[in-house]
């Protein structure tokens, strides 16, 4: 009997997983006007991830708010993707992203710029760990088409490592060099 307690315990830890972060974007509450009166509900919109290269998002509904955060937060946990960051702090390349009347646009920043981002994209960047970066919602001010816009382009980018696999060359190939990049601005002048 204390096995089996002890094995229902360790698959409950491993379920709660702490080291993930989340974070509530939006609660919306909505009525359902019925005979007797108004019935309430609310839908939840959270943002998880590990603050190391994943992140996901989810929503919820329910007739109470923890409720519908706690399913929005188990939603996200299932639809995490991961995401390739440059020296772990921000993007790669310059990212478009797009989800209906949605876009948003994302570039790669220099240390200590910071996060330079509003609302349900800000949560979104610190969940998966960036910390510089310079993006720009154009369109739809809906959080929940901003968010599907700001994972649609992350989903998109990709690592110097990937790109020359698939290319079947070296990263230093794909890489441009430092010292020819001066030396050709210099040429054209």
């Amino acid at each position: 009997m204390a096995e089996r307690e002890n094995r229902r315990g360790n698959r409950r830890d491993r379920d709660e997983t702490p080291e993930f972060a989340d974070r509530l974007v939006a609660i919306n509450r909505v009525s359902k006007t019925v005979k007797g009166g108004k019935r309430f509900g609310f839908a939840a919109l959270v943002v998880v991830g590990d603050q190391k290269g994943r992140v996901g998002f989810g929503k919820g509904k329910a007739k109470e708010v923890p409720e519908a955060i706690r399913k929005a937060t188990e939603q996200a946990k299932r639809q995490m993707v991961r995401v390739p960051l440059k020296e772990g702090r921000t993007l790669h390349h310059d990212i478009n992203g797009r989800h209906g009347a949605g876009k948003v646009v994302m570039r790669t920043a220099p240390e200590g710029t910071g996060i330079i981002a509003g609302g349900p994209m800000r949560a979104v960047f610190e969940m998966l760990g960036v910390k510089d970066v310079v993006s720009k919602s154009i369109g739809s001010q809906n959080p929940y088409n901003m968010i599907r816009a700001t994972i649609d382009g992350l989903t998109k980018e990709q690592s110097p490592r990937s790109v020359a696999q698939r290319r079947g060359k070296k990263v230093a190939d794909i890489l441009p060099k430092r010292d020819e990049a001066p030396a050709a601005e210099a040429a054209e002048a």
